[in-house]
């Protein structure tokens, strides 16, 4: 029988090493002073073996709704081919998901996209104030140690965060082949919606399917609140499905994301604010 998650017994939270020796976040190292890093929020599927998958069957770690599919590859080519820093997340979505404020309610999903969770169903505050502590913390902990770090050596680096969506909702094709989030801070995002546009063929959105006007998200807690330059991909995810995809996606990125850096005030503190601030 399911064991539900706050039933589980903890040992007391280690850093960024939670029970089992999992990880929080992968780091990949590169040049701080290029100014740029890349950052990953839903780059794994794994939930920890005590949480017993969350009562859910295997197929449902191969959807979206426990990670962004084919991010993860796409967001090492880049850190890898232009030498810049990384995080990655260590943990799937449906355990906690970092890409949400500590006060959103969907910080914890009890249903996703007609899945319902049953290792969240009778989650409480105590098993959600654990799982920030040893997962969800030590990822933006991380985040915010190489942005201080590049601040630190006199050049405050972008940020440039990789997702992916579903190429159909409601069994409707969504156009786009990629679309770029952001909130009111335009130095990133508008050269890099330029510069898509300008390739044949590919339909670039702008803040769709999902808006990056979301108060506490990653960007808004590491960009928006920080000053700092930032945009956010959206690749739908057949165009990153195999190894051919990610190569073509990362190098077209990579090219993009040089060019970008070139941008007068890019390393720069700025505070643009958020629409969201009230």
């Amino acid at each position: 029988m399911f064991e539900p998650a706050n039933s589980i017994s903890h040992p007391a939270p280690r850093a960024s090493r939670p029970a089992g020796g999992e990880r929080a976040f992968e780091r990949i190292e590169g040049d701080l002073d290029k100014g740029l890093i890349i950052i990953c929020d839903h780059a794994s599927n794994h939930v920890p073996a005590a949480y017993r998958d969350l009562g859910l069957p295997p197929a449902e770690f191969e959807r979206h709704i426990a990670y962004d599919i084919g991010a993860a590859d796409v967001a090492r080519a880049i850190a890898r081919s232009l030498g810049v820093p990384a995080v990655l997340s260590g943990f799937s979505r449906i355990l906690i998901d970092p890409n949400r404020g500590p006060e959103d309610p969907t910080l914890v999903m009890k249903l996703s996209d007609g899945a319902v969770v049953p290792g969240n169903r009778l989650v409480d505050e105590a098993e959600i104030l654990y799982r920030r502590a040893n997962y969800y913390d030590p990822y933006h902990r991380e985040i915010d140690n190489l942005l201080d770090e590049g601040i630190a050596r006199g050049k405050p680096p972008a940020i440039f965060s990789v997702h992916s969506f579903t190429p159909f909702w409601k069994s409707v094709l969504r156009p786009w082949h990629a679309t770029v989030l952001w909130d009111k801070d335009d130095r990133l995002p508008r050269p890099l919606m330029q510069a898509l546009r300008a390739i044949e063929g590919i339909v670039t959105g702008d803040n769709v399917p999902y808006s990056g006007e979301l108060r506490g998200d990653t960007l808004y807690r590491h960009g928006s609140t920080r000053g700092l330059a930032h945009a956010l991909i959206e690749i739908r995810q057949d165009q990153i499905s195999d190894e051919e995809g990610v190569a073509r996606w990362a190098e077209r990125l990579s090219t993009i994301l040089a060019d970008c850096l070139e941008q007068p005030g890019l390393n720069e503190i700025r505070y643009y604010g958020s629409k969201t601030d009230k």
